[in-house]
């Protein structure tokens, strides 16, 4: 064995690490505004198309960052193109939270949006290419590690926000601080996002885009360093073989990714490209406190278990760290596809059997002031499902008071069993953090031949960040219009479509080099 070969691990996972943080930034600039829309949605007085909008405008600036980062890290590199992107998530912080209207926080949103999109390229991609095949599912993993510790973090950042300015902390010296609320919420990520920017000067280049550009000498001395010196050398011409084949076949380009030899990893990754995100996950996350107080749980309790949402988050993705290279990629994802399944389905039939009542009892309790006449036709009735219910508010109430209120009226309503449904969202978020969270972009990393890994990258990315946008931006409409259960059922049967994919054509890919990879997938 090669003597350098500990050293040899510490410094990828160094390297890794340091990559890594742009998962970070992207699990928190996309999950802090769970915290935000409650205040911007009575700011502005935005619909519930708006508050989408507000949510899913990352994402939509994601999907175009994501076709273009791929083929813009090829030719200028891995590392300059993430400092750009810690660029972009600083000045999208600061503008995120200096915003003066909607649409000012809408066009700051997507900014950071293009650095979300490169940050989940070319971490992975950078990751793979460092990395020996042994570890790299763990590797590559730390970038999903990365982006649960950032969602969390902005899960913990927000109810700490909250919890100072509602509370009797001496620190509340004005009524505009605590309206400011979202502002800070925001505003708090530019910390994190200049700190990766200074990181990235200390990590090197991708020994495999190195090669690509003709520059061998220096990927052979961070290849030494990454896998041992007899490794480096021993690997150093398959690379090179490998990147070299089909330079004159319109390498790198869209339509390389059309040929009969690509078929079936290109089924593959756009399965599970899509998979990821239309089983809901980043409904769960983005409106993680909304969809707790559907519960009726109120405010403070719901971002309280938006907290073990995210707490759960991180703990199953150190799981699946620790089972990606023994039990492989498929075991885990049949496995974590099945419970999201199971979890779904199980939220669905909760909201299902969920009735509404108010009652002169419940609405005594209510702190807001509020005419109860308006409401006396609906004390004592009983509604089964939410959509009648909110309806019924409307007629009442107007839409205007209806939504400012509904929240609060929704709590005092609700019969419903709160501690199945806490369970089931928190099994999904745990099934989906060992499965479809990191596997997903190990199998990026390693399903696609060397010479056009970042255009491929970049399309399956840019599906996966579509479905994303679509998701964000109609759950708020969905829920409004569709009702809970059936929304959470439509994500349900998408996780069984899924698996029957999964089954049948995803193959195992652990323990092989890349190149190895390439000559078991890609049929000449």
């Amino acid at each position: 064995m090669n003597k350098e070969q500990p050293n040899s691990i510490l410094y990828v996972f160094y390297v890794s690490l340091v990559i890594a943080l742009g998962g970070f930034l992207m699990g928190f600039d996309a999950s802090v505004i769970s915290g935000v829309i409650k205040f911007i949605e009575a700011e502005f007085r935005l619909s519930k198309i708006e508050l989408g909008w507000a949510v899913a405008s990352l994402s939509l600036t994601a999907t175009l960052a994501m076709m273009t980062a791929g083929p813009l890290s090829d030719r200028f590199g891995r590392k300059n193109t993430l400092k750009c992107a810690a660029a972009l998530f600083f000045i999208s912080a600061i503008a995120s939270a200096l915003a003066p209207s909607f649409l000012a926080l809408v066009i700051a949103r997507m900014l950071g949006g293009l650095g979300v999109g490169a940050a989940l390229i070319i971490a992975p991609m950078y990751i793979a290419e460092i990395g020996p095949a042994k570890y790299r599912g763990r590797m590559v993993s730390l970038n999903q590690l990365n982006i649960v510790l950032g969602i969390s973090t902005a899960f913990f950042t927000n109810y700490l926000i909250l919890n100072v300015i509602n509370g009797d902390s001496e620190f509340i010296i004005s009524p505009e601080i605590e309206q400011s609320a979202w502002r800070w919420m925001l505003g708090i990520e530019a910390i994190p996002a200049l700190l990766y920017f200074i990181c990235l000067f200390f990590v090197p280049e991708s020994p495999r885009w190195l090669i690509l550009k003709g520059k061998t000498s220096q990927a052979l001395v961070t290849l030494k360093k990454a896998l041992g010196e007899q490794a480096a050398i021993e690997q150093l011409p398959a690379i090179s073989k490998s990147l070299s084949i089909g330079d004159n076949d319109s390498k790198g380009s869209i339509l390389s990714l059309l040929k009969p030899s690509m078929r079936l990893v290109m089924v593959v990754g756009i399965s599970i490209a899509v998979l990821q995100q239309i089983t809901g996950i980043n409904a769960i996350f983005f409106y993680a406190p909304m969809i707790f107080e559907q519960t009726g749980i109120g405010t403070d309790a719901s971002f309280m278990q938006a907290i073990l949402v995210g707490l759960t988050n991180v703990v199953f993705t150190l799981v699946a760290i620790g089972l990606i290279d023994k039990i492989g990629r498929k075991s885990l994802l049949v496995i974590g596809v099945t419970g999201i399944a199971i979890s779904m389905f199980t939220l669905a039939y909760q909201f299902n059997l969920a009735t509404y009542t108010l009652t002169t009892e419940s609405l005594a309790k209510l702190t807001s002031s509020l005419d109860v006449h308006n409401l006396s036709s609906m004390i004592d009735a009983s509604y089964s499902s939410d959509l009648t219910f909110k309806a019924a508010l409307v007629d009442a109430l107007g839409a205007d008071q209806a939504a400012a209120l509904e929240a609060k009226l929704v709590a005092a309503a609700i019969q419903m069993n709160g501690t199945i449904i806490l369970v089931s969202i928190l099994s999904f978020v745990a099934c989906f953090a060992v499965s479809l969270g990191p596997v997903m972009w190990v199998l990026f990393s390693e399903l696609f031949p060397n010479r056009i890994r970042g255009i491929a990258i970049s399309f399956v990315g840019l599906i996966n960040s579509g479905v994303s946008f679509l998701v964000q931006l109609l759950f708020p409409w969905e829920l409004a219009n569709l009702g809970a259960a059936f929304t959470f059922s439509i994500y349900g049967g998408f996780a069984l479509l899924g698996l029957g994919i999964i089954l049948k054509y995803l193959p195992e890919t652990k323990g092989k080099s890349l190149e190895e990879l390439e000559l078991i997938l890609i049929k000449k």
